[in-house]
C-alpha cells in the first residue's frame, strides 16, 4: 500500500482555520447583503463585492486543501473508500457554489441598479444556504472518515 501523503492532523487543523476563515467570510457577506441600499446603491455593491472577494479567496484555499494532490479527499478516499459518494457530492458542491460567487462578482462589479439589489440579494442569500449545507456535509464527511468532529470554529 502506498503512504497517503495527507498529514491528518496538520490538514484537519488548516482544515478548522478554513473552516473558520469561511465562516468569518459569510458573516461579512450576510452583513453587507442585509445593509441598507436605498440612496447608496454603489457603496453597498462595493461592500457586497469586497467580501465576495474575501469569500472567494477563502474557497479557492478550501478547493486547494480538500481536492489538492495531497489533499483531503484522497486521504479520505484512501481510508475509508465507501465515502466516495459523499467526496463526489463535495466535489459537486464546489463546483456550483464558485459559479454562483463567480456571477455574484460580475453583477455588483459593474454599476448596479436600484432594481436589481433584490436580485443580488436573493442570489447571495442562496449561496449562504448552499455555503451553510456544504459546510455541515463536510463535517459529516470528517467524522465519518476520522471520528473527529472539527466543532465550532471559534
Amino acid at each position: 500500500m502506498e503512504p497517503v501523503l495527507f498529514n491528518r492532523d496538520a490538514g484537519l487543523d488548516a482544515l478548522r482555520r478554513l473552516r473558520a476563515e469561511l465562516r468569518e467570510s459569510m458573516a461579512a457577506l450576510e452583513q453587507a447583503l442585509a445593509a441598507p441600499a436605498p440612496g447608496r446603491v454603489p457603496g453597498w455593491a462595493e461592500r457586497v463585492e469586497v467580501a465576495l472577494v474575501e469569500l472567494s479567496a477563502d474557497l479557492r484555499e478550501h478547493v486547494a486543501i480538500t481536492e489538492g494532490p495531497d489533499g483531503l479527499h484522497g486521504d479520505v478516499l484512501a481510508m475509508v473508500p465507501r465515502l466516495s459518494k459523499w467526496v463526489e457530492r463535495l466535489v459537486r458542491d464546489h463546483v456550483v457554489i464558485a459559479d454562483v460567487v463567480a456571477d455574484l462578482l460580475g453583477r455588483v462589479s459593474r454599476p448596479v441598479s436600484d432594481d436589481s439589489v433584490d436580485a443580488i440579494r436573493v442570489l447571495g442569500t442562496t449561496l449562504l444556504g448552499r455555503l451553510a449545507r456544504h459546510r455541515q456535509r463536510g463535517a459529516d464527511l470528517i467524522y465519518e472518515a476520522y471520528h473527529v468532529d472539527l466543532g465550532g470554529e471559534t
